[in-house]
C-alpha cells in the first residue's frame, strides 16, 4: 500500500521503511524554532527538568527570532527577550535574530523562508501554531507546546502519531481576482475550524501549480485554522528556483503514492469561486465579498505571517496606486527583506512604499504587530468598536486587540478595494 507526502517524510525521520495513520513514532527533528512568546516558558521547562548546566541536543538546529512583541515599551514584553538573549549567550547558539541589530528578520515564518531552514524531506517543529507555513516546501511543519519543546530542545526527538491525510485539489486557472486566501477561506467554510484535526492537508492541482512560493505559504499557514496538523505541497520547478535563491541545494523530495489512502478529498474548480471573506468572529465563518459590500469599516490591516509578504503587498499596491484610502490602513510587512523590497520594487517607476504612502497608508516596521493584540502600544491595535478587513488569519474575539472590534479577514486585493472605498469591496470593482 502506498504513503503520503506526510507518511513518507514521518517514516524516514523514524528511520522506518513505511509507516501508516494512526501508528506512534519517534521522530529525529531537524529544526525547532521559537520567539519571544513561547521561547522563555519553553527554556524555563527544559532548565527545571534537564537541569542549569545541561546543554541542548543541537545548537546549530535551533532557531529563535524574536517577532512578537517587539516595538513596545511593555517590560514584561521587554522582558522576554532579555531571557532569549541571556539564553542565546549562554547556549552560544548562532541562530538567534536579535532585534535591534542587522540581523534581525520580522515574523518567524517568513523568517524561516528566507534564511533557508525550510528544507524538503525534513521535520521542523515551532512553538507557533502557524509553523505550517514551511509545509509549502514539501517538509513536515507543525506547531507544539512549550513541553514538548523543553523536550525536543532537550533530546532533539519526539514522540507523534502519524495523522491521515486530506487532499485537496484546485484544478482550473487563477483569476485576476483571486489569491491563495480566497482559496484557503473556501476550504475552512467548507470543512470548519475543526474538520481537518490531527490532519495532514495536501494541497495540488493546476492552481496550486501555477502558485509562487509566498502564496502556497499562505495555503500552507492557515492549514491550522481548519485543525491541521500540517498543510503540504509538493516540491516542483516553483519550489527548486525559490530554494536555490536561498541557498538550499541538498534535499530528498517526496511525492504521495497513486495508491495512498486519503481520510477524504475535495476538488475545487478556481474559476467558479469568487473572492471571499471571514466574517466575524471565526475563521469559517466564510461569505462572498459580494454578500457583505457596503459593510462599513474603521481600519484596514494588511500584514502578518499570512498577509504581509511581498505578492501580498503587490495585490494591495496595484489597487492602491493612484487611489486614496478612506480608512486607517495599515501596511506591515512580515520581514525586513519585505520592507526593503518595498521600497525596490515599483509599478511605473513608483516604489511600493511610496504608493502605499501617497495612498494615505501607515507603514510599521516588520513584525507580527497587530495580528495577536498585544501590549496597548502595538502598532493598530483594534479598539473598542473597531471594524476591521485584514489579511490576518484569526479573527476570533480580542485577537487584534478589544473584544468588542469585529475583524473580516479578506485577501490583500479585498482588503486594498475596501480601504480605497471604506467600506467592504469586491476587488472586481478595480480589476
Amino acid at each position: 500500500m502506498g504513503m503520503t507526502i506526510t507518511e513518507k517524510i514521518f517514516a524516514k525521520s523514524a528511520k522506518r521503511k513505511n509507516v501508516s495513520a494512526g501508528e506512534n513514532v519517534w521522530l529525529e527533528v531537524d529544526v525547532l524554532m521559537t520567539h519571544d512568546v513561547c521561547g522563555p516558558p519553553t527554556i524555563a521547562i527544559w532548565k527545571k527538568e534537564f537541569g542549569d548546566k545541561a546543554k541542548i541536543w543541537d545548537k546549530e538546529k535551533l532557531v529563535i527570532f524574536p517577532d512578537h512583541y517587539i516595538f513596545t515599551k511593555n517590560s514584561h514584553a521587554n522582558r522576554n527577550v532579555d531571557i532569549l538573549r541571556q539564553f542565546a549567550n549562554e547556549q552560544s547558539l548562532p541562530n538567534y535574530y536579535d532585534v535591534g541589530t542587522e540581523r534581525y528578520k520580522g515574523v518567524c515564518h517568513i523568517a524561516l523562508a528566507e534564511e533557508g531552514y525550510n528544507v524538503p524531506g525534513t521535520v521542523l517543529f515551532g512553538t507557533d501554531s502557524h509553523t505550517c507555513t514551511s509545509g509549502a516546501f514539501g517538509m513536515f511543519a507543525t506547531g507544539v507546546g512549550n513541553t514538548d519543546a523543553a523536550f525536543i530542545l532537550g533530546t532533539g526527538k519526539i514522540w507523534e502519531k502519524v495523522p491521515e491525510s486530506m487532499m485537496f485539489t484546485f484544478k482550473g486557472k487563477m483569476p485576476s481576482y483571486l489569491t491563495a486566501k480566497d482559496l484557503i477561506l473556501r476550504i475552512l467554510g467548507d470543512i470548519g475550524t475543526d474538520g481537518a484535526t490531527y490532519r495532514a492537508m495536501e494541497f495540488d492541482g493546476e492552481a496550486i501549480s501555477s502558485l509562487s512560493m509566498l502564496e502556497r505559504m499562505t495555503l500552507t499557514n492557515m492549514a491550522i485554522e481548519a485543525g491541521g496538523m500540517n498543510g503540504i505541497i509538493a516540491v516542483d520547478d516553483v519550489t527548486r528556483k525559490y530554494l536555490e535563491e536561498v541557498g538550499v541545494t541538498e534535499y530528498e523530495t517526496f511525492e504521495s503514492d497513486t495508491d495512498a489512502v486519503y481520510h477524504s478529498r475535495f476538488t475545487y474548480d478556481v474559476t467558479k469561486i469568487e473572492p471571499l471573506v471571514a466574517k466575524p468572529h471565526s475563521p469559517d465563518n466564510r461569505d462572498t465579498v459580494r454578500n457583505v459590500q457596503g459593510t462599513k469599516l474603521t481600519k484596514c490591516y494588511i500584514g502578518s505571517c499570512t498577509g504581509g509578504k511581498i505578492t501580498d503587498f503587490r495585490y494591495a499596491a496595484n489597487l492602491l496606486f493612484g487611489n486614496q484610502v478612506k480608512v486607517t490602513t495599515f501596511v506591515v510587512p512580515a520581514s525586513t527583506a519585505v520592507a526593503k523590497q518595498l521600497e525596490e520594487e515599483t509599478i511605473n517607476g513608483i516604489s511600493l512604499k511610496d504608493i502605499f504612502e501617497k495612498a494615505g497608508c501607515t507603514i510599521a516596521e516588520s513584525s507580527c504587530a497587530a495580528c495577536l493584540g498585544g501590549p496597548s502600544d502595538t502598532i493598530g491595535r483594534s479598539v473598542n468598536g473597531d471594524v476591521v478587513i485584514s489579511t490576518t488569519n484569526r479573527n476570533f474575539p480580542g485577537r487584534m486587540g478589544s473584544k468588542s472590534s469585529q475583524v473580516y479577514l479578506a485577501s490583500p486585493l479585498t482588503v486594498a478595494a475596501s480601504a480605497i472605498n471604506g467600506v467592504i469591496t469586491d476587488p472586481r470593482e478595480f480589476l
